[in-house]
């Protein structure tokens, strides 16, 4: 459930805080901290996220919250992301990586999906960059979808990747750091 919003341009910050359900989706960039803590819903956006987009997102009960960025996201990307997912198509970057400085630090859930090449990205220890499961493609392919029927495009392009999913190393935890004693 929830209600559906569409910004026909750029969105400021703080697109989706919280956000529980429904869907939001931006013609044009948003600004930092989109998604902050969201725990359902989706947020599509067909340009560039500032810094700390889905920081703190996490799912809760059987809601998977999604953002989905067309081109590139700002710095800290995922920052302490305990659930849900996050695809950054990589498009129209001029040349520039997906992501800025430190995407995934502290992630102790969830995953981070990049189309593109990914070498310039440095990702934290605590985390494993990985193609692909087959399971993680039929997840990702509906996102793609989803943003092609919205903003234009071909999926089916798109979907040729290469894609990188990124998730927490679950030999080398984050989640101990913030265990109780």
């Amino acid at each position: 459930g929830g209600g559906s919003l569409t910004v026909n341009g750029n969105a400021q910050d703080a697109v989706g805080d919280t956000m529980n359900g429904g869907s939001i989706v931006v013609r044009g960039s948003v600004g930092d901290t989109a998604g902050y803590a969201m725990r359902g819903g989706e947020i599509y956006v067909q340009g560039n996220a500032g810094y700390r987009a889905g920081i703190h997102m996490k799912a809760y009960q059987d809601q998977q919250p999604v953002i989905v960025i067309g081109g590139r996201a700002g710095s800290f990307l995922g920052e302490y992301q305990a659930g849900g997912t996050i695809l950054v198509l990589g498009l129209h970057t001029d040349g520039k990586p997906a992501a800025g400085y430190f995407p995934c630090t502290g992630q102790h859930g969830g995953r981070v999906i990049f189309r593109g090449d990914v070498s310039a990205i440095r990702f934290p220890d605590q985390v494993t960059p990985h193609p692909p499961t087959e399971e993680e493609t039929a997840l990702l392919r509906p996102l793609v979808e989803r943003w092609c029927a919205l903003f234009g495009g071909d999926a089916e392009a798109l979907m040729d990747g290469p894609f990188t999913v990124v998730t927490p190393d679950s030999k080398n935890p984050y989640r101990q750091m913030y265990a109780a004693n």
